[in-house]
């Protein structure tokens, strides 16, 4: 099959278009020359188009001036305070001489595409009406135009791949259009390659190979817009156009018509909308959070405060802790050189006379070495003498010790001969033994085999497996039912329990604290479970320990706590409050690395402090309050600084009902009492209504009154039962119940079993009973068979063993050998000890020899020494002062070294734990020394001293007295928790870089908001302009098919979400509705979208333009009315080239000579010669024929 379009006019000549220029005129103010060289310029950069983003529209009408670029990156108009620029009206490029706008089609040639074996047929320059038949292959013609352009098959709404377009039995087809080029340009040429067999395909450009960038490059610089709805309709998606939401339509709408920067420009009002208002969400969310840390680093600021006071403290007692004990080295030193000096004055003295007593004393020296020598020689000798002493009575020891062996030797001979007897009795007693063992084993007694024994019993047991199965069975599942027994009996016990714990107000409370703030809930709970580990009771959170016996009351009590009270833990000391922080923040007791923030409080008590109540009790009746808030609640009594000083319910009056006078009430609160305080307001609450009366800070100091209603409370009440959590609980508890009694009967039924088998196995043990009663009378043979070979084979070994034993007179003499060497020894000891005896008579006579000489040298001594003694008296007074100095200065070098050795250690800790006091310490030794060398120096040269004003000269006395002081300062001055200080000094820094980015996000709002504007101001008259212009047409249309029709802007503070909305009426009883893909029939959408397209029309940038099948649905009024204005819109000097599929043509329809109507044709018999076919040259032979035959009339 194939088909060939022709070009026929319906009895109407079509003249071809002759030469026009382009239609491009461009409205402009009146605004000089420079506008129009702008102009100029505009045409000549048609040929290279610059990018949306450097088309923002902000500075000249030339569009290619970038915008400039601040120093954050963000793109901002050159003079964003110039005034936006006039707008002018951007239409297609210019037309050339034959009439076409550079992209319009000029040819399309097709081979075996779809239904098209080959055809090729030229567009006009504007309308063009393709005719034909259903099924001929008209749609054909848009699936080849959006294809050969490289737009995707899903603009189609047909087949997704592209090998199903090729005509079916071919392998292979192509595509071949050939767009009008730019002015003074060629005309591009572009074919597609189809294969059947693949889903890719090739492109030649020009004839040249190129890739599908290269196409789509192409396409937008000519504008070609095969992919919007409102430029190309394909038939499959005519139903489309009506479902687009309001806002896909404006953004085809922009892309389609209007200034080419409206989509550029609404892309950048998105964007910066979008950017915007998540920056300033980020700021309301950042600047809550730096007012929520400016003011608790304000609750903190008394806290560091004495915190940084404690610092310097313990500054200076670090300070005094290095100079103290320096200063002690110092005072020591000085005093130790002073006795070291004494000392050697003293030694000097000693050394003097000892020189004078000298010989006498070398002497005594002489006389003592002598002596010294002599007790030497003396205890030699002697303990000589005790060695051979002691030799002598080893000697005799020996010679006992060898006389007992030789008695024993002598008793071994007396014995032999009896051992010999013993020795034959007991062979004679082992051999009966082993003759009665062997006549025992000779009896043999018959039992039965065993093995039939075995089979027996192997019998009873495989008999016994079906039972013992059937037992392990059982076995499985009494466990698996005791088991779900005790599993629904736990169940049940749970529900009980948690029953109890909802009936039990306090785990309510408790509950409900939990939902509000877990950590809070946890802390509460670890407390309860550690209350012991602190001094004095803690208090929880007024949530749980506070409570309103008066439930009239409990509305206007809670609305004087915040979060932050109701939430607070309450110590009653320092060091309490201390350890609880520790536990919380520092060691996680709530779980590892789990970061909480646990509300405390704790100051000292000072009744000074507390704000007296504002009106006494009988003042309070007369004005009509029922008392203070204090009043109304149960705490406990350890709490009540806490309510007074922190929440201030003293202070607070309470009255239900309305009768207080308010006026009276105001001038209590604010009026200043007889010492001077008071007078800053208070508030009070009235029936439902808080007052809230302070004064002014500046000015008069006026009194204000601002009232809030009291908001119900909800923590200071009890929390109800939770009804279906409770129904949930019973519930579940029931089917525990239910599963339970289900166990129970089961059990009883496994006991019934279990009696039946007990019933069953008790024959077969019976039976198995009397086969072991068998075996055993077998195993006890078997076992007296080898009890006997067992003592036979031992009474044969034993019987061996004393067969083997020598004979006796081979021992005897064995015995008389050894008693005589015995003898022998003995002898030698003898000789030897006689021998040393002679020695020990001798040395002791030279022993005594050597006393009388010792005794006589120590005579001599002991009188001489009398003599130095006599002699050295003065020596020895001399030598004792000397002595008692010298012990003074050993000690004192040994405590100056001991402190001076104590101020290294502490100096040098200094050094590596705080370098800063290691840094002043030694400023102030360096001044110190300097000092000390202009002390010395002035002395040498007999000047006057310097001034020591600016010395550290306190003694160590003195110092220790300051460090005493500044110790008992740290005591007084209250510890405050590091982790606070840290906790305050992170914060100021977090809030001086929020403040910082604060400052830089609202720079970066403002210049957002410039943009904002410059884009809208671009923007948004630009679209006004071209929906109102669109709208005029569009109404105008409909009016002339007497429905109605309008276009609106629909406008949301989200720029994303602006819209086109078009409003129909098609009967004169209804409204005009909004055009939807339900609402409307399908004639009447089909209407509504050609005219909204025909509308569109004259503002279209794109080249070329396509509807398939737009009638569809329409009666003929509508038709022919559409018709009819499609024909003007579009056959207008200045329209674009537009294509109009349709399968029906209705009859008197009006034409215009700039259209071009195009059949299809098909059919098995087309002619061959091209002639034939001319539907030109048919329409011609009929004018000619008519006129002949008007002129032969």
């Amino acid at each position: 099959m194939s088909a060939t379009p022709e070009r026929a006019p319906a009895g109407v000549r079509i003249k071809e278009e002759r030469t026009r220029r382009s239609r491009a005129e461009v409205e402009v103010p009146e605004a000089g020359d420079d506008t129009a060289d702008q102009d100029a310029e505009g045409e000549e950069d048609e040929e290279n188009p610059v990018d949306d983003a450097d088309e923002q529209g902000e500075g000249s009408a030339r569009g290619t001036k970038r915008s400039r670029v601040n120093e954050n990156g963000d793109s901002v108009p050159s003079d964003s305070q110039s005034p936006p620029p006039e707008r002018i009206h951007v239409k297609t490029q210019p037309r050339d001489v034959d009439g076409f706008i550079p992209g319009s089609i000029v040819r399309i040639q097709l081979e075996n595409f779809v239904t098209y074996d080959w055809v090729e047929f030229f567009p006009g320059a504007y309308l063009n009406m393709i005719l034909g038949p259903n099924g001929t292959g008209k749609s054909s013609i848009a699936c080849a135009i959006c294809l050969g352009l490289n737009f995707p098959p899903s603009v189609l709404g047909r087949a997704s791949d592209l090998n199903l377009f090729v005509k079916h039995g071919h392998s292979e087809g192509h595509i071949e259009i050939e767009l009008k080029g730019s002015l003074g340009k060629p005309n591009v040429i572009i074919r597609r390659m189809l294969k059947s067999t693949s889903k890719s395909s090739q492109f030649l450009l020009n004839g040249k190979s190129a890739s599908g960038k290269d196409i789509n490059a192409k396409m937008a610089e000519l504008n070609v817009q095969v992919g919007n709805l409102c430029s190309f309709l394909p038939q499959d998606r005519v139903s489309e156009f009506a479902q687009m939401t309001p806002q896909q339509l404006l953004r085809e709408t922009q892309r389609a018509a209007g200034d080419e920067n409206l989509t550029a420009w609404h892309d950048t009002l998105i964007s910066a909308g979008k950017e915007l208002k998540q920056l300033q969400e980020l700021m309301g969310s950042e600047r809550d959070q730096l007012k929520t840390m400016q003011e608790r680093n304000e609750g903190l600021e008394r806290e560091v405060q004495r915190y940084n006071e404690r610092k310097q403290i313990e500054h200076d007692i670090a300070l005094l802790e290095i100079l103290l004990p320096v200063q002690r080295y110092r005072e020591h030193r000085v005093k130790c050189l002073e006795v070291k000096e004494q000392s050697r004055t003293l030694h000097a003295k000693v050394i003097k006379l000892k020189e004078k007593n000298a010989p006498a004393h070398d002497l005594l020296q002489k006389l003592t070495t002598q002596h010294k020598d002599h007790e030497k020689r003396r205890e030699e000798l002697k303990r000589s003498t005790q060695q051979k002493f002691k030799k002598m009575t080893e000697k005799w020891d020996g010679n006992g010790k060898l006389e007992t062996t030789m008695g024993e030797e002598e008793d071994k001979l007396h014995r032999l001969k009896e051992q010999e007897k013993e020795r034959q009795k007991k062979m004679k007693r082992y051999e009966s033994d082993i003759a009665g063992y062997e006549a025992e084993l000779a009896v043999k007694v018959q039992v039965e085999d065993i093995g039939d024994v075995k089979r027996d019993a192997d019998q009873i047991s495989a008999e016994r497996i079906p039972l013992q199965k059937r037992h392990a069975a059982w076995q499985a599942s009494y466990r698996e039912i005791v088991n779900a027994k005790v599993t629904q009996q736990g169940r049940i016990e749970g529900c009980n329990a948690r029953l109890k714990q909802l009936d039990d107000a306090s785990t309510r409370k408790l509950q409900q604290f939990e939902r509000w703030d877990r950590d809070h809930a946890d802390a509460v709970r670890w407390l309860r479970a550690n209350q012991n580990k602190f001094e004095k009771e803690i208090f929880e959170p007024p949530i749980l320990s506070v409570s309103i016996p008066d439930k009239r009351y409990a509305d206007a009590v809670e609305s004087f706590f915040n979060q932050n009270t109701m939430k607070t833990f309450v110590m009653q000391t320092q060091r309490d409050y201390d350890l609880f922080n520790k536990y919380m923040h520092t060691e996680h007791a709530l779980g590892p690395n789990r970061k909480v923030r646990i509300n405390t409080w704790f100051r000292p008590y000072n009744e000074e402090s507390v704000s007296e109540p504002p009106m006494s009790a009988t003042e309070l009746k007369e004005v009509g309050f029922d008392g203070y808030a204090l009043q109304f609640i149960e705490y406990p009594k350890g709490m009540e600084w806490w309510l007074k000083d922190s929440v201030g319910l003293h202070r607070y009056a309470i009255g239900i009902s309305r009768q207080v006078d308010v006026q009276r009430a105001m001038q209590a609160v604010t009026r200043v009492g007889p010492n001077g305080r008071g007078g800053n307001g208070a508030s009070f609450i009235v029936g439902s209504v808080v007052h809230q009366v302070s004064r002014s800070r500046y000015g008069k100091r006026a009194v204000q009154n601002m009232t809030r209603d009291v908001r119900p409370a909800r923590n200071l009440v009890n929390a109800s039962v939770d009804q279906e959590v409770k129904s949930r609980i019973e519930s579940e508890m029931r089917e525990y119940q239910t599963e339970l009694d289900m166990a129970l009967a089961r059990q009883k039924e496994l006991d019934d079993e279990k009696r039946a088998m007990d019933a069953e196995d008790e024959g077969f043990k019976k039976r198995m009973i009397e086969v072991q009663a068998r075996r055993k009378v077998i195993q006890d043979e078997q076992a007296r068979v080898g009890a006997l070979k067992s003592k036979l084979e031992r009474i044969t070994r034993a019987l061996q063993d004393l067969q083997k034993v020598p004979p006796a007179d081979q021992k005897r003499a064995q015995i008389k050998k050894e008693i005589n060497r015995l003898a022998r020894e003995r002898t030698k000891l003898a000789r030897d000890y006689v021998e040393l005896s002679k020695a020990v008579v001798a040395e002791q006579k030279e022993a005594t020899k050597a006393g009388l000489e010792y005794l006589q040298i120590g005579a001599n001594k002991a009188a001489l020494a009398e003599l130095c003694k006599r002699k050295d008296e003065r020596y020895e007074i001399a030598l004792a002062a000397w002595h008692e100095v010298n012990e003074e200065y050993k000690r004192l070098k040994a405590t100056t070294q001991e402190i001076l050795a104590e101020s290294k250690a502490i100096v040098e800790a200094a050094d590596a734990a705080n370098p800063d006091i290691y840094e002043e310490f030694n400023e102030i030794g360096r001044i110190r020394m300097e000092w000390d060398q202009e002390v010395k120096e002035a002395n040498d040269a007999g000047r006057t001293p310097p001034p020591g004003d600016h010395i550290e000269q306190r003694s160590a006395e003195q110092l220790e007295a300051d460090l005493e002081e500044q110790r008992n300062r740290l005591e007084l001055n209250l510890n405050t928790n590091p982790g606070v200080i840290e906790q305050y000094e992170r914060r100021k820094q977090e809030i001086e870089n929020m403040t910082r980015t604060l400052k830089e996000k609202q720079k970066k709002v403002d210049r957002i908001e410039r943009n904002i504007k410059n884009a809208r101001d671009n923007w948004q008259p630009a679209l006004e302009d071209l929906v109102q212009s669109i709208g005029k047409k569009f109404s105008a249309a409909f009016d002339r098919i007497g429905c109605a029709g309008e276009i609106r802007i629909s406008e949301h503070e989200d720029y994303e979400k602006w819209a086109i909305d078009i409003l129909v009426k098609f009967r004169s009883t209804e409204k005009l509705q909004l055009l939807t893909g339900q609402r409307q029939s399908g004639g009447e959408r089909s209407l509504t979208t050609i005219l909204y397209l025909m509308s569109l029309t004259e503002e279209a940038r794109a080249p070329f333009s396509l509807v398939d099948e737009i009638n569809q649905g329409m009666d003929q009024r509508a038709e022919r009315n559409v018709h009819n204005s499609m024909v003007d819109v579009t056959c207008k000097e200045d329209s674009a080239q537009y294509f109009l599929i349709t399968p029906k043509l209705l009859p008197d329809l009006n034409y215009h000579e700039r259209m071009r109507i195009l059949c299809v044709n098909n059919g098995e018999w087309l002619p061959e010669e091209r002639g034939l076919g001319d539907m030109m040259g048919m329409i011609n032979n009929y004018h000619q024929l008519r006129n002949r035959a008007q002129n032969s009339n």
